[in-house]
């Protein structure tokens, strides 16, 4: 069980870190964004040590906003990404399918994978994502599309809050993804057109009966709490919403 260093902002990165050995997490998933710490791997080593809190997966830059964190091409930006998951003792690095714009990107992203899963032996685990509606229009910002098993790989993060975003059945998904599914970003969603990240058993998910499933089934992946606690009045709400987040995967797995 990981958190997600996503699920404390505002707060900085280190905050996820002290939240995480608080609360009982078994470790982090560092989501490399803005945050200058977020790109040190001396830095988060640091954290890592001082907290006694592993870094169990890294989350490569792939949002919007991130386009300029390490490099400007995509491609460099998933080498570094591997590279740093190797540094802090990472199993898994997190990646995005490549945005329709990113053509070249796009075109070697399959063989890209292959081979730094094969050279690192990091797991390369492509997130799920969702189209933009805007009421009949839905249109996808990815290519091929929001759905990585369009195209195939060998491991796969399943979000919950996109699959409600999406609107698409989140077992059904996780079904075709099968033994590649090794990364599960637990959160929830009501369905509407963003990305929510609610905590787990607040929205419309199969989150109970997935985990469920993962627990029979002998899983052996990372499930990371990767949950938005902006709105949280102060330190203590936010503490307690990862709480739950945590309590609730520990029961239903």
């Amino acid at each position: 069980m990981a958190l997600s260093t996503a699920s404390v902002w505002p707060e900085p990165v280190a905050a996820a870190f002290e939240c995480a050995a608080e609360l009982g997490y078994d470790g982090v998933e560092v989501m490399v964004w803005t945050d200058p710490v977020s790109q040190d791997t001396d830095r988060l080593g640091a954290l890592s040590d001082r907290y006694r809190v592993p870094v169990l997966a890294l989350h490569a830059p792939c949002l919007l906003i991130t386009q300029r964190v390490w490099a400007a091409d995509p491609v460099e930006r998933l080498d570094r990404s591997v590279q740093a998951a190797l540094r802090l003792g990472a199993g898994t690095v997190v990646v995005h399918p490549p945005f329709r714009w990113q053509r070249g990107y796009a075109a070697g992203f399959t063989d890209q994978i292959a081979e730094l899963e094969s050279s690192s032996g990091v797991a390369v685990a492509v997130e799920n994502m969702f189209p933009v509606r805007r009421g009949s229009l839905v249109v996808s910002g990815f290519a091929p599309s929001s759905d990585p098993t369009d195209v195939g790989h060998r491991h796969y993060t399943l979000d919950l809050s996109h699959t409600a975003a999406a609107r698409i059945d989140a077992l059904a998904l996780a079904a075709r993804m099968g033994p590649g599914l090794v990364h599960l970003h637990l959160t929830d969603g009501s369905g509407a057109a963003r990305d929510e990240h609610l905590i787990p058993g607040r929205g419309n998910q199969p989150c109970a009966e997935l985990c469920h499933g993962l627990g029979e089934t002998g899983f052996d992946g990372t499930v990371v709490i990767e949950v938005s606690t902006r709105r949280a009045r102060s330190r203590a709400e936010r503490r307690a919403a990862l709480s739950e987040a945590l309590l609730f995967a520990r029961l239903h797995l």
